[in-house]
C-alpha cells in the first residue's frame, strides 16, 4: 500500500499545502491545534475537495485536479475514525456495524453478516452495549463503536484523528495494543493525528510536523525524538526548556541564562536552544566536569509527581525558570549537597525557528 499527496487547499486566510508520500506505514501528524492536521485527513477522504494537486492511494488516483478526478467519498476505500464518531444517530450499536459492512459487501449472507458483526462487537468489548443508540453510549463506547464499523469495510489506508482521546488511560492502554494489532494484520498505509508524544512513539513508525499548513520533513520516530531540528520538533516531543541563543566568538551564547559554551563547529541557522528536563541533573551527580554547563539554583517551585519531583529553579539569581526532574531516591540525597545544577553541553539541542 502506498499514498501521494501533493495539494493545496485555501481556506480564508489560511492556505493548506501538504507534499506527503507514505509506504506501508503508520505516519503521524503532529503540530498545535489549527495547524491542519484534520484538514488534511479531510482533503484525503474527500470531505474536503482540494484546489490543486493530487492524491494517490495504493496506485488508484482519488483526486487529480488536471484530469479533473474526485473519487466520491463512498469510492476511496478509506476507514476514517474523526473526533465527532460520524455515527448514525438512530441505530444501534449492531446496526450501525452492520450497515457498514452491507454497504461494502452487498451481497453477504445473513448469516456472514451476523458472524462478523458479533466479533467485531466483542473485539471491542460491545456486546453489553450492541443493542444501545450513540447518545446512550460513553465517548469511549462511540470511538470503540466507530473502530469497529471503520474495520468492517475492506479499506486501503486508514485516517485515524485522535482515535483516544475520550478514553480513560487503561481503555486507551487496552484498545492502542488492539489497533497497533489491527495495524499490523491489515498491513495497510495510516495516517495518525495525536496530540500525545508517547502515543505516537508506540504506535508510528514515521512522524511529519505541522505548521501554518505545511507537513515538514517525514522523519523516523527514533530521529524525530532523539535529535529534533526545529523549535516545533522539540516542543511536540516534551522539551520544556526552550530559549532563544545566539553564536559569537566559537562559543553558544543564552542571554536568558548568562551562560555560554564553547563549539568546534560553528553551527548554522539555529535562534533556540532546547534544553531537556532529563538531561539536567544535580552536580553531585557530575564525574566530568569539563562536560557540563554547572551553575548554584534557587527553587521557586516544587512538584511531587508519582515517582520524580519536579522543580522549576532560578539559576545565577535569575528569574528565567529551569524545570528540572529526578527521581525520588536522588530527591532524598539532595539535601546533604549544595545546591548546584549541572548540563550537559553535548545533549543541548541546537535548533532552527
Amino acid at each position: 500500500m502506498s499514498l501521494t499527496c501533493n495539494f493545496k487547499k485555501k481556506l480564508g486566510s489560511f492556505t493548506l499545502d501538504v507534499n506527503l508520500q507514505a509506504e506501508d506505514e503508520v505516519i503521524a501528524l503532529m503540530g498545535a491545534s489549527g495547524c491542519g492536521k484534520s484538514l488534511t485527513l479531510k482533503c484525503i477522504a474527500g470531505i474536503l475537495k482540494p484546489d490543486s494537486g493530487i492524491i494517490i492511494v495504493n496506485g488508484r488516483t482519488l483526486f487529480d485536479s488536471e484530469q479533473h478526478i474526485n473519487l466520491p467519498m463512498q469510492e476511496r476505500r478509506i476507514g476514517m475514525l474523526f473526533q465527532d464518531y460520524a455515527l448514525f444517530p438512530n441505530m444501534t450499536a449492531r446496526k450501525n456495524i452492520q450497515t457498514a459492512i452491507k454497504h461494502t459487501q452487498i451481497k453477504i449472507s445473513s448469516l456472514e453478516l451476523q458472524k462478523q458483526t458479533e466479533q467485531l462487537l466483542e473485539r471491542f468489548q460491545l456486546l453489553g452495549a450492541a443493542n444501545l443508540y450513540p447518545d446512550q453510549l460513553s465517548g469511549g463506547q462511540k470511538q470503540r463503536l466507530a473502530l469497529a464499523r471503520m474495520l468492517g469495510t475492506p479499506i486501503d489506508i486508514l485516517l485515524l484523528d485522535e482515535p483516544f482521546s475520550a478514553m480513560d488511560s487503561f481503555l486507551r492502554w487496552q484498545l492502542e495494543q488492539d489497533l497497533s494489532q489491527t495495524l499490523l494484520d491489515l498491513g495497510v498505509t495510516a495516517l495518525f493525528v495525536s496530540h500525545s508524544r508517547d502515543e505516537v512513539f508506540r504506535l508510528c513508525d514515521k512522524v511529519t510536523v505541522m505548521s501554518h499548513g505545511k507537513n515538514g520533513v517525514l522523519k523516523s520516530k527514533h530521529q524525530l525524538y532523539q535529535t529534533p531540528t526545529t523549535y516545533q520538533e522539540a516542543l511536540l516531543t516534551g522539551c520544556k526548556n526552550l530559549l532563544p541563543a545566539t553564536y559569537e566568538n566559537q562559543h553558544i551564547q543564552i542571554p536568558l541564562l548568562h551562560l555560554s559554551f564553547a563549539v568546534t563547529n560553528s553551527p548554522k541557522d539555529f535562534c533556540y536552544v532546547g534544553i531537556r528536563s532529563r538531561h539536567i541533573i544535580p552536580g553531585f551527580l557530575v564525574d566530568h566536569k569539563e562536560d557540563y554547563l554547572l551553575s548554584s539554583y534557587t527553587i521557586c517551585s516544587e512538584t511531587e509527581d508519582v515517582f520524580t519531583h519536579i522543580f522549576m529553579v532560578y539559576i545565577k539569581d535569575i528569574s528565567f525558570p529551569l524545570r528540572f526532574e529526578v527521581s525520588k531516591d536522588i530527591y532524598e540525597k539532595m539535601k546533604e549537597y549544595p545546591k548546584i545544577l549541572a548540563i550537559k553541553k553535548d545533549e543541548i539541542m541546537l535548533l532552527i525557528k
